[in-house]
């Protein structure tokens, strides 16, 4: 019997196990000398190193370090600027995202790539729904399939779903189930894929990768969280620069030596080296009774000179809270009083004038401008700083506070006309920082300002931070990481359910007693 007539003796099912099990053999992604320059930047150099199939290979390096320059050059997002790279020993050579998608390579980003006005069966299978005898699109056919990949990955969730009606984490799930639905794949990749997942969702993320992997794909899996890597990770591949430092076992390479790597130094211990404000000053912002349709009778005071940490777990209202000092949320009762003057935000805007400013959590679509370059980014805060009683832009005084910006918050570009998604996420970050910065704030509020940030610019965060506190502003700083709360703050505030569970001197805190007051509340001695 030829093959043709097997294949057509299958029903659907048994042919994608059949398809599946086929491509389940031996694959290997090998590069070759791959550089990539760009105008003032060289954002790889000379790379070339090989991964197996089967395999979870991490890449970990500081931003800038060259990871996801890679990737984009292995989806046809870039092309190489000198170097090849193989599939099982084949030269490929992609222009565009579709022809690595044909070949059999999937790239997950952070941002995701579905479209939330269709269904979970439409977005897996887009531009390739399957089509009846006339070519009629068989929705109920696309729902079937979609189920049996549900079912396979174990999910709570229907085919008919739409997209916008899912958590982040399984719209992100959606992406790799599209991946994982097309027959002929070979290689996944991961971008910081759990920068915006709960542990429990992390946990599902896994189960479905460690299923990939005894399939036999090749799995890259990019991130900076170093537990992470050791929970899922087989191998790393480490990224300095630009440069290709080397592949290390799990087992062969202690977190300390993978840090001295990365950045080139020892860091020791990050917080212990901070120079920290001693002088904290009166009272600077003062909330009382706050409500909001998110958040419930939140009342806290905060110093000039405090960094005032902010901890819970994920939709404790943190995040909520500050939405409703800054305007962005409709105050419905309380009081806000800055140097002891009540104050009315009734939109961001307002809260700038008064001198409260936050760095968002989302840096992606709340912080930065992508369609501008480095030096509007920086200046967009500052329009009215920047022009004269007739409202006329002074190009002068714009130029200087971005050439400011640039060399004060040490922003990595080769000039101030790079576009602003062309820097790395650590360089991103201190560009939104700078613009807030520009306004002259009293309160800089930073909502998880180092997520999805190497240690190496970490390390330059804390200290931006502690130097904000010294010259008297008043910080307060939401962080899901317990070591940053407690490595920098005077005082940390702890949520749940919407409202403060407590309030600890960090003298006291610990990350025990932390998460005591997030999981269960009261008294701390009980």
């Amino acid at each position: 019997m030829s093959i043709y007539n097997v294949l057509k003796s299958m029903n659907s099912k048994t042919m994608t196990n059949f398809l599946k099990e086929e491509a389940n053999v031996e694959n290997v992604l090998e590069f070759q000398n791959i550089s990539k320059y760009f105008p003032g930047v060289k954002a790889l150099d000379d790379v070339s190193f090989h991964i197996n199939s089967g395999e979870v290979m991490a890449f970990i390096g500081e931003n800038g370090a060259g990871k996801s320059t890679l990737l984009k050059i292995l989806n046809g997002d870039y092309q190489p600027s000198s170097g090849k790279y193989l599939i099982n020993g084949q030269e490929k050579h992609f222009k565009e995202p579709r022809e690595a998608i044909e070949a059999g390579i999937s790239v997950i980003y952070q941002e995701r790539q579905i479209l939330m006005d269709l269904t979970v069966a439409e977005n897996i299978f887009l531009g390739r729904l399957p089509a009846g005898r006339f070519g009629k699109i068989n929705i109920k056919e696309a729902n079937r399939r979609t189920q049996e990949i549900i079912d396979d990955f174990g999910l709570d969730m229907r085919p008919t779903d739409y997209a916008k009606d899912l958590s982040i984490a399984y719209q992100q799930l959606v992406e790799i189930m599209k991946a994982y639905s097309r027959d002929n794949l070979k290689i996944i990749a991961f971008d910081e894929p759990t920068a915006s997942l709960s542990d429990s969702e992390i946990d599902r993320l896994f189960h479905i990768i460690r299923k990939l992997k005894s399939e036999g794909k090749i799995i890259i899996y990019v991130s900076h969280r170093m537990k992470e890597i050791q929970q899922i990770a087989d191998k790393l591949a480490i990224f300095k620069d630009g440069k290709y430092v080397g592949t290390y076992g799990l087992n062969e390479i202690s977190s300390e030596e993978m840090i001295r790597k990365m950045v080139g130094r020892d860091l020791g211990d990050i917080y212990d080296n901070l120079d920290k404000n001693k002088e904290i000053g009166d009272i600077l912002l003062e909330v009382k009774h706050l409500k909001t349709d998110y958040v419930k009778d939140v009342s806290f005071t905060l110093h000039k000179g405090e960094i005032l940490g902010f901890s819970g777990l994920v939709g404790a209202g943190r995040t909520e809270t500050v939405r409703g000092i800054i305007g962005a949320d409709r105050l419905l009762d309380g009081e806000i009083y800055l140097e002891g003057k009540r104050i009315h935000n009734r939109s961001p805007k307002d809260a700038m004038k008064n001198g409260i400013v936050l760095v968002p959590e989302d840096r992606k679509t709340q912080g930065i401008l992508d369609n501008f370059d480095v030096g509007k980014n920086i200046t967009i805060g500052s329009i009215d700083i920047n022009s004269n009683r007739f409202g006329i832009l002074n190009k002068k005084k714009e130029k200087r506070m971005i050439e400011k910006g640039i060399s004060e918050f040490r922003i990595k570009t080769p000039n101030a006309e790079k576009k602003i998604t062309e820097l790395s996420g650590g360089n991103q970050q201190k560009a939104i920082v700078a613009r807030w910065m520009a306004t002259k704030p009293k309160v800089l509020i930073l909502d998880e300002p180092t997520k999805g940030i190497d240690v190496g610019a970490k390390s330059e965060f804390y200290n931006m931070i502690c130097e904000f506190a010294k010259q008297g502003l008043g910080i307060i700083l939401i962080s899901s990481e317990m070591p940053e709360l407690l490595g920098l703050s005077d005082r940390i505030i702890v949520m749940k359910s919407r409202e403060i569970s407590g309030e600890i001197p960090v003298k006291d805190a610990s990350e025990e007693k932390l998460l005591k007051l997030a999981m269960i509340g009261g008294d701390l001695n009980e």
